[in-house]
């Protein structure tokens, strides 16, 4: 059975649709989820304030919001996330210090029951979205291998979700068919190691708190003075 997801643009008036590092002001609850970042967000009260930052000037504007986020290290998160109780931190920016590799294994073809479940859930906007397909499961698990900052660090695997990785998968496994893995591993790990001043940033799974994910990747060009991840 093919399996779509409803876009943000069916699910969202024309005049709130947003990309990404766009500026937007939205009212929010608390949500169910025991994370102390994440909130439900109301959607018809979404309302874009500027254009999306550009990428002029080797992504300053980017640059500028994001690192200032950047933790010490993965070791940090994982440490702050442990001594501090309830406000522990479960989102994050980190710089890897070494990427080894991307790793690319064989994942099932179709959602768990349980996955099923939270997309639907997700999806409880109005009526628009009666009739819509799910998202299409990409049958592949993508995972990084790579040291962080910290002196003490032995190597972390990370499964990666990023949702321009799976957009990436879904478009190139048409366009090149079989030979779909070349034109990716060009893009999010041989650029991702030499050409990206390549950062993450990372979240815990809602089910299991202590286990880390990349959730995103912020890749502005290598820049004089940054360091290649080799």
């Amino acid at each position: 059975m093919p399996q779509q997801i409803l876009t943000k643009e069916a699910l969202v008036d024309e005049e709130q649709q947003f990309r990404k590092y766009q500026w937007i002001e939205v009212r929010v609850s608390r949500s169910q989820d025991h994370r102390h970042e994440s909130f439900k967000v109301k959607r018809d009260s979404i309302r874009v304030l500027t254009p999306p930052l550009t990428t002029r000037d080797g992504w300053r504007a980017r640059r500028d919001i994001v690192l200032p986020l950047k933790a010490p290290s993965l070791w940090w998160l994982a440490g702050e996330c442990r001594q501090n109780g309830n406000l522990f931190p479960t989102l994050g920016v980190i710089k890897p210090r070494q990427i080894r590799k991307l790793t690319i294994r064989p994942d099932r073809d179709t959602w768990t029951e349980s996955q099923l479940g939270w997309l639907r859930q997700g999806l409880l906007f109005d009526e628009r979205q009666r009739g819509t397909r799910e998202l299409e499961k990409v049958p592949f698990r993508f995972t990084y291998e790579f040291h962080c900052e910290a002196t003490e660090c032995r190597g972390h695997a990370l499964m990666c979700t990023d949702w321009e990785m799976g957009q990436a998968w879904r478009r190139w496994s048409v366009n090149y068919g079989d030979n779909w893995e070349a034109k990716f591993r060009a893009k999010f790990e041989h650029d991702m190691i030499d050409k990206y001043d390549t950062h993450f940033f990372v979240g815990t799974v809602f089910d299991h708190p202590g286990t880390w994910i990349i959730i995103g990747l912020f890749y502005p060009p290598l820049q004089t003075g940054d360091v290649r991840l080799f």
